[in-house]
């Protein structure tokens, strides 16, 4: 007898690089004046404090979510996790590289039938789908045929700027899931991370 899972898979896609946030406070607060103290009189203990936000020059953009549908048993499905972005404005024309990694997907408390190894899970970038600046840029796997099981960190994507011209390159990567057959029926999510540097 063949089961059918109920429900949808649900990726999450965290953004793992934050904006830098630099605290700047002054070297030291204004000392109680010791006869002040002894009166009791009340000191003002005011620090005054600067935040100080780096905007980062290069940066990845990600969906922060995606839907897979329902599916059986034993299927084998492809779904779209969304456009993916790095923009580059540094200076020079470094070379950057965009990776890509998988949680286990799970239901339930994932015990083995609650769990779709990342293993069964594979990702293809396919090619550049918008780019602006210049430069040079090369998906990690072209074509369905070049998918990359996520066993392990792979390359999604990786390029090179023009020296003195800020670029961006998009792409929309596809992941194909291997449901196993004794998979239990639920709702199975797991997390896809892309990273640059």
């Amino acid at each position: 007898m063949r089961k059918t899972r109920a429900g949808a898979f649900a990726v999450s896609a965290p953004l793992p690089l934050a904006t830098s946030i630099i605290m700047l406070l002054p070297l030291g607060a204004p000392a109680v004046p010791a006869a002040a103290s002894a009166r009791g009189a009340t000191v003002d203990r005011t620090v005054n404090s600067t935040v100080a936000l780096r905007a980062d020059q290069l940066t990845i953009t990600v969906p922060t979510s995606a839907n897979f549908g329902s599916h059986k048993v034993g299927d084998v499905f492809s779904a779209s996790l969304g456009t993916v972005i790095v923009a580059d404005s540094r200076n020079g024309s470094p070379v950057w590289t965009a990776t890509v990694s998988a949680t286990n997907f799970t239901t339930g408390t994932g015990t083995p039938a609650q769990t779709i190894a990342k293993s069964s899970v594979s990702y293809w970038s396919g090619p550049t789908t918008a780019s602006s600046g210049g430069g040079s840029r090369t998906p990690g796997q072209p074509t369905a045929a070049q998918k990359a099981a996520l066993t392990a960190t792979v390359t999604a994507f990786s390029g090179r700027k023009l020296n003195g011209i800020a670029n961006s390159t998009s792409w929309q990567p596809t992941l194909v899931v291997t449901v196993p057959s004794s998979a239990a029926t639920g709702v199975y999510t797991g997390v896809i991370t892309h990273s640059v540097a």
